[in-house]
């Protein structure tokens, strides 16, 4: 009797880790591994996805592909409505453009920093002057002007297509379980994937680059429209109904004044996102900064890009500024003199174009820009001779390509290649399953199974495998990071102005310092990925562990925890929601920089979207864009379900 009493406490320890779900479904899996495995392995074997179980979409898409090529001057669908949408878009580009140039730099540089001071304050507004300047002086101020004429429309463009999307979601549940697939898809399909069949219909030049970049831009305002339409305070509404309003006077007087925050985020959200698209339509003729820069990548002249990136990433920086400022300071008394302050502003702003008119100083003088471009590429020619091999001890950084592509992708690659086909969805169900639920294991099964219905199965594996390497890089590193920065208050005022320069650096630039260093091949991709990923990984842990309840800590420091101790046992369990979300974005943000490392080597599915695009084939393109969004599918489920059942409370 005492032996079995004894006994009693370790057999309920053992009892309650069975009843841990986690626990439950690792036995359920080892069961049905059991039963599957051997039936799986005698049916299929080893090996590549089967032919037989492969789609072939490249005969109906080439024929849509030629009937499009073939009709595009003819067909009434073309003359009578998308012809006239392509002409409204170069007339509408070309009016903005040329209104700047008539206003010349001085107005141009006027008007801007005077908008930002008027609507977020005297620091904006100096940032604003200095970087308008710093394009001119960098020599890329008409390149500048094309970009920001092309900016203007498409961002109008995609705040009205957004909002009104969002409007249709916000005020209507039906419409919103309609498009949030369709804006999921819509954001996680790459960016060079838009303009193939946007191309087809528009041909190479300005409107195909306009309307890719709303199509890419336009999701963020949907979204965060309806977001704060959803939310708005249920209180307010019900007391303005209750004084007999009508829903169009709500809609005016109540929800949208409520979602206010939510409609200038959005807007500050789609001014990032259409910059960043207008830099990659240069390569289909958008012209401007982003053509300045995809032509010295094609010719590995490193100081012409870095001249034409920097005013990208200006512009970049300037409108976050001014759009995040404008919002923090939504719902703030505005100051007794501000129509006054406004008027003069304008008429100051008026009186610089005219002068700068007058004195026939339309264009940036000549005599003003400084050339950075022989003495980026001196320095670039310094580091590959000092830096890019045969450094003592610690190896250049082509030994450091050489070595992670050989240690680590190259045997990542072969290993998911080497799997059978069924084991790799089984793995996937696995993990979707440990971590979520039966819906959300299927969910990814069906998006990885999708992939090799394709029939790019190799490619999608070898993609995944640069993934999966450039995501542990950047967490490894942003985590240690952004402990760091939660932990003093030095290191993230440091960091704070690095982040922030590359958390707004459009895609396109990352690759300029990545070819002088790495050159190209698959490294140099992941390289560009994690640079890429890193800001949101940083921030994202950062806040993550500010946010942990002080009375947590301090509670620990009183039992005499030391800050390592403080850290590992409640700083980092109580922010595991925020160190997930962390490795959902470092996946997305990754996968988004598939596509552009295809431009420096990557290879896979990232250069099959690059060759279908250059080379006019539908299929090729279309059918690859395709499989990044499976793997993106695939991969939000298997790293964030564990969020969406929190936020529902389970």
């Amino acid at each position: 009797m005492a032996a079995l009493t004894a006994t009693a406490p370790g057999a309920s320890a053992w009892h309650g880790v069975l009843r841990k779900p986690a626990v439950r479904k690792l036995g359920v899996l080892l069961v049905l591994a059991a039963l599957l495995v051997p039936f799986a392995a005698a049916r299929w074997g080893s090996g590549a996805w089967p032919g037989a179980l492969t789609v072939d979409l490249s005969e109906p898409l080439g024929t849509a592909s030629d009937w499009i090529v073939d009709n595009r001057d003819s067909h009434p669908l073309f003359l009578y409505f998308l012809g006239h949408v392509s002409n409204v878009v170069v007339i509408a580009v070309r009016a903005v453009y040329l209104a700047l140039l008539a206003v010349g730099w001085a107005g141009v540089t006027a008007v801007a920093a005077l908008t930002a001071w008027r609507v977020a304050g005297v620091r904006a507004a100096l940032g604003t002057g200095a970087a308008f300047l710093g394009c001119g002086l960098l020599g890329m101020w008409v390149p500048t002007m094309q970009t920001l004429a092309l900016m203007v429309v498409a961002v109008a463009a995609s705040v009205v297509a957004g909002a009104l999307l969002g409007l249709a979601a916000g005020l209507s549940d039906r419409m919103h379980r309609v498009l949030r697939p369709v804006l999921d898809t819509m954001q996680v399909l790459p960016a060079f994937a838009y303009l193939l069949p946007v191309v087809l219909v528009f041909g190479i030049g300005v409107p195909a680059a306009v309307l890719a970049t709303v199509v890419y831009a336009a999701p963020p305002m949907a979204r965060l429209t309806a977001l704060g339409l959803r939310g708005a305070d249920k209180e307010v509404l019900e007391a303005v109904e209750s004084l007999g309003t009508t829903a169009r006077q709500r809609l005016l007087t109540a929800r949208i004044p409520l979602a206010r925050k939510e409609l200038l985020l959005g807007l500050n959200q789609t001014i990032m996102m259409a910059l960043s698209m207008a830099v990659i339509a240069s390569v289909i003729g958008a012209g401007g900064l982003g053509d300045r820069v995809y032509q010295a990548l094609a010719s590995v002249d490193v100081g012409a890009a870095l001249a034409a990136g920097i005013p990208i990433v200006l512009l970049a920086v300037v409108l976050d500024r001014v759009t995040g400022a404008a919002g923090a300071r939504l719902g703030e008394a505005p100051a007794p003199n501000a129509r006054a302050l406004g008027a003069y502003a304008l008429i100051a702003a008026v009186a610089v174009a005219v002068a700068g008119r007058l004195a026939g100083r339309l264009e940036w003088p000549e005599s003003w820009v400084v050339g950075i471009a022989e003495p980026v590429n001196r320095a670039v020619d310094w580091m590959t001779a000092h830096l890019y091999s045969g450094v003592p001890v610690v190896g250049g950084t082509a030994d450091w390509a050489g070595r992670f592509t050989t240690w680590v992708l190259d045997p990542l690659r072969d290993g998911l290649l080497w799997l059978p086909w069924w084991a790799v969805l089984l793995v996937v169900a696995a993990l979707a399953w440990l971590i979520g639920t039966w819906g959300t294991a299927l969910t990814a099964v069906l998006a990885m199974a999708a992939i090799g219905v394709l029939g790019v199965w190799k490619p999608s594996l070898d993609t995944l495998s640069q993934v999966l390497a450039a995501v542990a890089v950047a967490l490894v590193v942003g985590f240690a990071t952004g402990i760091a920065a939660a932990r003093s208050d030095r290191v993230e005022r440091w960091l704070r102005p690095v982040l922030d320069v590359f958390q707004t650096m459009p895609q396109f630039v990352y690759l300029i310092p990545v070819v002088a260093l790495f050159g190209v091949g698959r490294a140099p991709a992941v390289a560009a990925a994690v640079v890429y990923a890193l800001p949101a990984v940083v921030r994202i842990t950062a806040q993550g562990l500010r946010q942990v309840d002080p009375a947590a800590l301090e509670s620990a420091r009183s039992l005499g925890a030391t800050g390592a101790q403080q850290l590992r046992q409640v700083q980092l369990p109580l922010a595991r929601p925020a160190l997930l979300l962390a490795v959902n974005q470092g996946v997305v943000l990754v996968l988004a920089v598939v596509v552009i490392g295809g431009l420096v080597g990557g290879g896979a599915l990232g250069y099959d979207v690059v060759f279908g695009l250059a080379q006019g084939d539908l299929a090729t393109g279309l059918v690859a864009g395709a499989a990044i969004v499976c793997l993106g599918l695939m991969l939000d489920r298997v790293t964030q379900p564990t969020g969406r059942r929190a936020r529902k409370g389970a």
